[in-house]
């Protein structure tokens, strides 16, 4: 749990409790008690008005609450361009969960705001992903989550064809095309494969380790230093 998350689930602990302990709040967020008294002093740091003392226990007071989720007009506009990019050129899962985090935002705006969502000036039209590649983007995104390899038959543009083995780390869009940036065992190497040349994707469920030198930063660097020198 990131500490963030963490000084927040303490605060609803807090509100929901008449008092609370810092070995219940340890045993609740499977952290040590002296975390829980820095959290704690942290929170008071910050301004939360939390009563009470080590060994005893905390109380909230009342009538505190966390301040409503806010934005700026260019935050909102940078929200609503990201999911229709989203909803434009990427898998259905993404497109949805786009969607999904502009729901949320939409209801904790004060009304103003809401307006913005509708009236923002700025649209990606659809960029046709073929059901095929959407399914392929789905596919591999799981196998990078995971660093499993995959196997698939690619057809270059040439049409020479081949079968891979490969090291999924990244997926990259190019304004038109998707690509797979990879390590592929073939070439021993980096490599850029189009998601729509790719056929008979499987994940093989064979984990590929982090090895220095075969990493997305790694190609990323890569990829760089041969744009500089080309």
């Amino acid at each position: 749990m990131r500490r963030a998350d963490r000084l927040f689930q303490i605060i609803q602990f807090l509100r929901s409790r008449r008092v609370t302990t810092a070995r219940w709040l340890a045993e609740k967020l499977e952290i040590s008690e002296r975390t829980v008294y820095r959290d704690i002093q942290d929170l008071l740091v910050s301004g939360v008005p939390i009563e009470g003392e080590t060994g005893i226990g905390y109380v909230l007071r009342r009538g505190f609450d966390l301040p409503p989720l806010m934005f700026t007009t260019e935050e909102i506009t940078a929200l609503t361009l990201g999911a229709r990019i989203v909803n434009s050129c990427a898998d259905t899962a993404l497109a949805t969960a786009a969607e999904s985090v502009l729901s949320k935002v939409e209801t904790v705006l004060p009304d103003p705001l809401k307006q913005k969502f509708d009236h923002t000036p700025l649209f990606a039209p659809f960029m046709h992903v073929s059901p095929a590649v959407a399914a392929t983007m789905g596919i591999l995104r799981g196998a990078i989550d995971d660093h499993h390899k995959v196997q698939f038959d690619y057809t270059r543009e040439d049409s020479t064809a081949s079968s891979r083995t490969v090291w999924p780390l990244g997926l990259f869009f190019w304004g038109t095309v998707w690509t797979l940036g990879a390590w592929c065992e073939l070439r021993e190497a980096f490599r850029n494969f189009r998601l729509d040349r790719i056929q008979g994707l499987v994940v093989n469920n064979t984990h590929y380790p982090n090895i220095a030198g075969r990493t997305l930063d790694d190609m990323i660097a890569y990829e760089c230093e041969r744009m500089n020198n080309s």
